[in-house]
């Protein structure tokens, strides 16, 4: 599944081709999506501007003229590509952001997990986004917060910041990721990790989403991003997907373990 490093990869390679464009139509193929797309959604937003292209964890905003936004997400499999306009669509091609400046953005969605609203209303109060915890990389989100929030909890710290309401966008790789930098066992309760503790966490996550966006994401089977390429994130990956493998940090062999239904790679040396 494409993750926050992903998607915001994704909202930087498309904003520039869109925000300032006007949205000519909005060609829907398939409206089965995980939920339909509403039949009156083309008539709504055709002929408005695209004003700004946000991000709320996993979700692409796209701000429109008249005080309307249309809320995309990109499920499973999905990706958005800026094409020409005459290029046919593929199959799995589910709907066309055509565009005044010859440009279409093309959603791709081949398991139909993704998802596109529309709301005329405050966004951020949409039953989709209003219960999402903070952005990881805002200044709301410390040490402190984790460490009050984790108070009496007996659930496994990794879940815990996995949860989206407690923060967005921390998914399985950049978890495990974090909790190694931060030398915790992913399987240590979430109330029993100290507050200095929570404090190198959060900076860790800050650290492992910032150093993905950067590189473009993390290379997964169904990921690329707007101009068709990967990310290649997953060459610095230290424990994901390393299970057996010396541990770079002591040489340790790394364990695999499942975790809330996840695989979960972690160096018994390291992490306690």
């Amino acid at each position: 599944m494409p993750e926050l490093p992903e998607v915001e990869t994704t909202r930087r390679g498309l904003a520039p081709h869109c925000c300032g464009a006007t949205l000519l139509r909005l060609k829907v193929r398939e409206r089965r999506l995980r939920w339909p797309v509403a039949e009156d959604m083309p008539e709504a937003v055709q002929g408005r501007s695209i004003l700004q292209l946000d991000r709320r964890g996993k979700y692409l905003i796209f701000r429109l003229s008249g005080g309307a936004s249309m809320l995309l997400h990109l499920g499973m499999s999905g990706s958005v590509r800026v094409v020409n306009a005459d290029r046919p669509p593929m199959r799995h091609d589910h709907v066309d952001f055509v565009l005044d400046n010859g440009k279409i953005l093309r959603f791709h969605d081949p398991r139909r997990f993704g998802s596109l609203h529309y709301s005329t209303s405050d966004i951020a109060q949409h039953s989709l986004l209003r219960a999402l915890g903070p952005e990881p990389l805002s200044e709301t989100f410390t040490g402190d917060y984790l460490y009050r929030l984790s108070r009496g909890r007996r659930s496994a710290v990794k879940p815990f910041i996995m949860d989206a309401n407690v923060v967005v966008g921390v998914g399985n790789i950049y978890a495990a990721e974090s909790l190694y930098r931060a030398g915790i066992h992913p399987m240590r309760a979430a109330g029993r990790v100290s507050r200095q503790r929570y404090a190198a966490l959060a900076g860790h996550i800050r650290d492992v989403l910032s150093e993905a966006i950067e590189i473009g994401g993390t290379t997964l089977r169904d990921f690329t991003n707007s101009q068709g390429e990967p990310g290649y994130f997953q060459q610095t990956l230290n424990v994901y997907g390393r299970d057996g493998l010396p541990c770079k940090g002591c040489g340790r062999a790394l364990k695999l373990i499942r975790l809330g239904q996840r695989a979960t790679v972690y160096c018994p040396g390291c992490q306690r």
